[in-house]
């Protein structure tokens, strides 16, 4: 029975993660191939889902996240943002500005945790909570590199703040989480800025495994 409980456990995330990689929903019958499962045991896994709000069916029968799920991530958040603050911290200080983790949300990318740099004269003021498309500045981007097979950092210039510069890195090696690592800044930053935020999304990535 445990065995059973904890196949049943497993298959029920692996749902979770295919509904989440913001593909606009899919029928039971695409799950089913995804997943190689049966339908009536996919049946049975949107069934339980649904009653518990991790899972919703449209109109047309395709299955998205539920919104019971957002309760989840805002229970998670604050615990991201504690195993993220030293980290940054370091990095804010090292780099000369301001550091930030960015975790995707559907086609968005929600700042979870910021800090900036002590020591500077003038830093960027990036606010926790912000949220922006994927697509739009170095944070997204490297999210969106990193779905790709790129684990490199990402470098962009004026996209989300005007003269504003951005150096960010993915933090891999975490399935359950899609986030990046990044700083931000008025001024010039130095060739070492890219290495040392690919380091500290990789001390994250160790910090959360």
């Amino acid at each position: 029975m445990a065995a059973e409980s904890a196949q049943t456990l497993e298959r029920g995330l692996r749902l979770l993660r295919l509904l989440a990689d913001g593909h606009g929903g899919r029928t039971p019958t695409e799950l089913a191939a995804s997943l190689e499962l049966s339908r009536p045991v996919v049946y049975r896994l949107v069934t339980t889902l649904m009653n518990e709000g991790f899972a919703r069916r449209d109109a047309e029968g395709r299955v998205h996240l539920g919104f019971g799920v957002l309760v989840l991530a805002q229970a998670v958040q604050p615990l991201l943002r504690a195993a993220a603050l030293p980290t940054l911290r370091r990095l804010a200080e090292e780099v000369g500005a301001t550091a930030h983790l960015t975790v995707a949300e559907g086609d968005d990318g929600l700042a979870v945790a910021v800090v900036e740099p002590s020591w500077t004269d003038l830093h960027v003021a990036y606010r926790e909570g912000s949220r922006h498309p994927l697509a739009k500045g170095a944070a997204g981007q490297a999210i969106l590199a990193m779905r790709g097979g790129n684990t490199g950092y990402q470098v962009t210039e004026g996209q989300l703040q005007e003269g504003a510069r951005g150096v960010a890195a993915p933090v891999t090696g975490l399935p359950w989480l899609e986030a990046s690592v990044g700083v931000v800044s008025f001024g010039g930053l130095a060739e070492s800025t890219g290495p040392r935020v690919v380091t500290a999304a990789r001390e994250l990535a160790a910090a959360l495994g």
